[in-house]
């Protein structure tokens, strides 16, 4: 299952800008979660200097995400190429 999370309210009491404290049980839920082999995504309205923030508070406490405010992680590098070869292709 996906399951998309707010950040503010949800994992931290809501203090935006500011990161409030850990809500009981939020990060050890999404934890467990994830190890069951469902999808995190981080849907939040923090973005710049205020996502990163949230994403090192997560990080720093062992939670990662699938994705962050899209429902597929970032693609490739590779992906943004206006041309693609392989040696079939020649």
């Amino acid at each position: 299952m996906t399951i998309a999370v707010d950040f503010d309210g949800t994992i931290v009491e809501h203090k935006y800008p500011a990161i409030g404290r850990e809500l009981p049980f939020a990060i050890e839920t999404l934890k467990k979660l994830r190890d069951e082999h469902h999808r995190l995504i981080l849907w939040t309205v923090r973005e710049g200097r205020l996502l990163d923030e949230a994403l090192a508070f997560c990080r720093d406490r062992g939670l990662e995400f699938y994705a962050v405010n899209r429902d597929y992680p970032e693609p490739p590098a590779s992906m943004f190429a206006s041309f693609f070869s392989s040696i079939g292709m020649i």
